[in-house]
């Protein structure tokens, strides 16, 4: 069973494809991260320059007290923000790699499965049992494949569920600690 140099070309050509897909998806990414920290930083410098300028004006304890404790919380609230930003991103990211590695082996299988048919038809007499047990090993890798692929979508599931409540808690924790330092 040899593949002719069309089947190679064609081959060739949607390995390419994929790879500049695969490369665009990643410069998006990393276009959205440069953009995030663009951001952050930029917010920060204003906020560094606010906090200082109010520093200035303090003339006691109580006033350096009370603006320490006012600058607390929406310096954690914006660590928060930024942690979900940069898990979002990577949770978008992995989604679209994954949706593209299905859809690479959504292709692969119906390659595999056509070159089975294909072998099917012109195996000699008496290798009925060798066809069979093809089929069913890759009936069973494809098994294994998607209970893997359920088994990984839970477990990111799950850390976004965890990622959340953490984040609440926290947030719920800053909220407390700048109550009680006013």
């Amino acid at each position: 069973m040899n593949l002719t140099p069309e089947q190679m070309a064609a081959a060739q050509k949607a390995n390419l494809e994929t790879l500049s897909g695969l490369t665009n998806q990643a410069l998006q990414s990393i276009e959205k991260l440069v953009e995030l920290n663009m951001h952050i930083a930029k917010q920060s410098l204003s906020d560094s320059m606010s906090n200082a300028k109010k520093a200035m004006e303090i003339k006691d304890i109580q006033q350096l007290l009370t603006h320490q404790a006012e600058a607390v919380k929406p310096m954690a609230e914006k660590m928060m923000a930024y942690s979900r930003h940069l898990y979002e991103l990577a949770h978008e990211t992995q989604a679209s790699f994954t949706q593209s590695a299905e859809k690479e082996f959504q292709a692969s299988q119906q390659k595999i499965n056509a070159l089975v048919e294909g072998w099917t038809k012109n195996a000699p007499a008496g290798s009925e049992a060798a066809v069979q047990a093809m089929k069913q090993a890759i009936a069973s890798a494809n098994t294994v494949y998607e209970t893997s692929q359920k088994a990984v979508k839970h477990a990111v599931e799950l850390a976004q569920n965890n990622l959340s409540k953490a984040s609440e808690s926290v947030m719920t924790e800053v909220h407390k600690a700048s109550k009680t330092k006013k």
